[in-house]
């Protein structure tokens, strides 16, 4: 009896980290230009001249989208031409997309070395898509909660800096 609990027990650890590390991803085709979008300062969405696009996304989760590239945009030219984002924080992606590493990309944001802009605020409510770039011209994108997605998600009141959710939804 024992026996069979353990194996029980194994046999669903094993099923969890499949689902959660390979099964719910998948590959995103590379479709063209726009691709990489980011935001200029003066609020248009411009597509991100780019190389080598590879991406994953999952269904489970609005949050689990990460992509990387690479740009022959300087970082000071994107600085100066692109809405800065702050206090981004790479998501940790699943160990077989190996060109995405959270920990370099925010050891990079730390040390000056990338920096990360808005790619589009709200795509989803309360999800912004952001996109960072390394000196060494290294692209990266992923999604970041917001302000109102925290919010929203812990039961806070949204307050009026908000969007609607209702006709954000309806927009859609």
């Amino acid at each position: 009896m024992a026996g069979l609990i353990v194996l029980c027990g194994l046999i669903a650890g094993v099923s969890m980290y499949y689902l959660q590390v390979y099964h719910f991803y998948a590959e995103v085709p590379a479709t063209g230009p726009r691709d990489v979008m980011v935001t200029t300062r003066t609020g248009d969405r411009t597509p991100l001249p780019h190389s080598d696009f590879r991406a994953i996304d999952a269904n489970s989760s609005p949050i689990r989208y990460r992509a990387c590239f690479t740009t022959d945009i300087s970082l000071a030219e994107a600085a100066t031409t692109f809405e800065p984002y702050e206090n981004a924080d790479p998501r940790v992606a699943p160990g077989w997309f190996d060109c995405f590493d959270a920990e370099a990309i925010a050891d990079g944001i730390d040390a000056g070395t990338t920096r990360v802009f808005v790619g589009q605020r709200n795509m989803d409510y309360g999800i912004d898509r952001v996109v960072a770039i390394t000196e060494s011209g290294q692209g990266y994108v992923w999604h970041e909660i917001n302000d109102c997605g925290d919010k929203a998600y812990d039961g806070t009141p949204l307050g009026d800096d908000c969007p609607d959710r209702a006709s954000f939804e309806k927009d859609k």
